[in-house]
């Protein structure tokens, strides 16, 4: 990067490591050196909760309230009727409108914990592109907007062209959401000024395809950023464990586990972790990723700790560090593990010792369980299980019982 931004926010983003490409980086930066620009991301409502892979991407929002300017939180009640395609081998499936809208209900309790709502200059808004995609006349939007793109070049973005390549289908339905994003571009643009649009570099082709129409129609212009598509130093896709997706929505996944994600980070991470997930000085996330040996657990518990107060709040990192502290340490039982509830009914006729590892999240089948449990993995309340065939039942349960998985996962048991 030679190029020096004036800027608070680039110096930021660059000094942190969330830049990846950006259009016209120089222009970009004396717009926002001029006055305060609103900037957005679209978040497509496929699922109840974001996930940890939508963070970095929340965390560049929050950076830009932070240094004076406007983040537009884009809810997407109508491009979820059609599905990206980008780098999926099969098409999305389709959603009721009342699926979409509860899960945009659910979504933005995450939001508020890291964006300033309101009317101010530099107060986020949240929005639903519903508002503008719901009511189009089909002719008239082929007119008006389906005449500025070109099918040879939408062929050309990378993001088709490997579907193809594979010989996948893309559907019409699927081919148009570029049109749709491009045309959000637009429309932010004409309502409340919008300037910038960021997102992933897997969305640069969606991106570029708004400046353009925007340019076209509007003669005015916008700006395309993009953060790296992050993967672990393990080769992994950053959000993914083996329970899944890493939740934000905090009844989708308790604190105790988001924050025991954090504190299970490579060691390779923890560095490029913390200036990317906490606002720790960039001098601070350097020095605590450069330790090494029992030390780098310490910066570890940090990282866990300020991704955690974040996104759950203080008490919730607090409670997570001494659940984490009790349960290693100690060897007892935490309050925030997850937890399995059974029913009396239940506990009575007896549940197989392999049956709670997964319905606890710990394996992901029944063989999966076996496995463990074969290999000496599979711990009750820190004795090893043995035996695939064991049957917990009411005696079992009148206290909670603690499953572990490996040395780092654990679960509770308990009656309800």
């Amino acid at each position: 990067m030679t190029y020096t931004p004036k800027s608070e926010f680039l110096r930021i983003i660059i000094e942190r490591g969330f830049l990846a490409d950006c259009t016209d980086l120089q222009a970009l930066d004396d717009a926002l050196c001029a006055g305060v620009v609103p900037a957005y991301i679209g978040y497509d409502a496929t699922a109840k909760s974001l996930h940890v892979g939508h963070l970095l991407n929340i965390m560049l929002l929050r950076w830009l309230q932070k240094t004076g300017h406007k983040p537009l939180t884009l809810m997407g009640g109508g491009t979820t009727k059609v599905g990206d395609p980008s780098f999926r081998s099969e098409e999305r499936p389709l959603l009721t409108p009342e699926a979409i809208n509860a899960n945009i209900d659910s979504m933005k309790q995450v939001f508020a914990r890291y964006l300033s709502y309101g009317e101010g200059a530099s107060d986020a808004l949240m929005l639903n592109n519903a508002e503008w995609l719901d009511g189009l006349n089909y002719l008239d939007f082929l007119r008006d907007i389906g005449r500025h793109f070109s099918v040879n070049r939408m062929l050309s973005f990378e993001s088709v062209k490997s579907r193809l390549d594979r010989e996948q289908s893309l559907s019409f339905l699927e081919f148009n959401y570029m049109i749709l994003q491009a045309y959000d571009f637009l429309e932010l643009n004409r309502r409340y000024g919008c300037l910038l649009q960021m997102g992933g570099s897997d969305q640069w082709g969606n991106i570029v395809n708004g400046i353009d129409l925007t340019r076209r129609v509007a003669d005015a212009q916008v700006f395309g950023l993009t953060t790296p598509l992050l993967t672990t130093s393990d080769g992994r896709k950053m959000g993914k464990s083996q329970g899944g997706a890493i939740w934000l929505n905090g009844d989708l996944l308790s604190p105790y586990a988001f924050w025991q994600f954090w504190r299970n980070t490579t060691d390779a991470d923890v560095g490029r972790f913390l200036k990317l997930y906490t606002e720790l000085p960039v001098a601070e996330c350097d020095r605590l990723g450069a330790l090494r040996g029992s030390e780098i657990n310490a910066a570890k518990i940090i990282l866990a700790n300020e991704v955690t107060a974040l996104c759950h709040g203080a008490e919730a990192a607090a409670a997570a560090e001494a659940t984490a502290r009790e349960v290693f340490e100690k060897g007892g039982l935490g309050d925030d593990l997850p937890t399995l509830v059974l029913g009396a009914d239940e506990a009575r006729a007896g549940i197989s010792v392999v049956q709670l590892f997964v319905r606890s999240g710990l394996a992901k089948s029944g063989k999966d369980a076996k496995r463990l449990i074969a290999e000496g993995g599979a711990r009750l309340n820190d004795e090893p299980v043995t035996d695939a065939g064991r049957v917990v039942d009411m005696s079992d349960l009148s206290q909670p019982v603690k499953l572990t998985a490996g040395r780092k996962r654990h679960a509770l048991v308990t009656l309800g």
